[in-house]
């Protein structure tokens, strides 16, 4: 099952970064793309340049995400929208934790329960889901976002179990750092931040992760590849620290 196969595509997070990198890929390959996310003029320069269909809808609007899915036959479901709020689960606030697990796993739990249904009434489809490394590894002070990717981890695999038997693919990517402007989203837009995760560094583009989903839509139908972890050639994860007791304060 090739591009040929498919007609239309969802794409969230659509506005910028990976998302508007995934909906110019999907369109140059002849789809009719309709890309999700709540900046409407963003939508509109990416529709003016790509002809694909906007829709300015945050992903918590399921009553939103129903009508559009309720009106589209979707063959390719991209979930990509994601949000962060860095800081250790010490300090974490219940509109921490609310925000990130309805964005980063209800969202994709919903259009899930929206649009693969109908995929495997058709036996056809393609869900990619955009975890992160962070749901694999650890590293400090991300606790809640930690834990949303590794449940779009766990779903990826599990929706693969769920339609066994129809020719329904399930692609997990799995991103390290990639240079987009996700970390002036996350940390605020200030130069430091550029030159604090993009600057001399070597990373890979959207563009690049965009090529990776289109590789894996492209492949034969008895071929499913379910998880791609893309990362700088220069990051790696893992190491080992080892700390000193603190001393109780009396």
């Amino acid at each position: 099952m090739s591009f040929s196969d498919y007609r239309t595509a969802l794409v969230t997070g659509a506005s910028s970064g990976i998302g508007a990198a995934v909906v110019e890929r999907l369109r140059r390959e002849g789809l009719e793309v309709h890309a999700v996310a709540r900046s409407a003029g963003a939508l509109q320069d990416l529709a003016a340049r790509t002809g694909c269909v906007p829709h300015a809808v945050d992903v918590t609007d399921r009553a939103a995400l129903a009508r559009l899915c309720g009106d589209v036959e979707f063959d390719i479901l991209v979930n990509n929208a994601g949000v962060d709020r860095p800081k250790k689960f010490l300090e974490a606030e219940d509109g921490d934790i609310d925000l990130l697990v309805d964005v980063n796993l209800r969202a994709v739990l919903h259009l899930c329960r929206l649009i693969v249904p109908g995929m495997a009434a058709r036996d056809r489809g393609h869900v990619i889901n955009i975890s992160s490394i962070a749901g694999n590894y650890n590293f400090g002070g991300n606790s809640t976002y930690h834990a949303t990717k590794a449940g779009v981890a766990m779903l990826s695999n599990q929706l693969r179990i769920d339609t066994f038997g129809k020719r329904v693919r399930v692609t997990e990517i799995c991103p390290g750092r990639v240079a987009t402007d996700i970390f002036n989203h996350v940390h605020g837009d200030d130069p430091s931040i550029r030159e604090r995760f993009i600057d001399g560094f070597e990373l890979p583009q959207a563009a690049d992760i965009a090529d990776a989903i289109a590789f894996a839509i492209a492949a034969p139908v008895a071929v499913n590849i379910g998880h791609m972890e893309i990362t700088p050639t220069l990051q790696v994860m893992g190491g080992l620290q080892t700390a000193r007791p603190q001393e109780r304060q009396p």
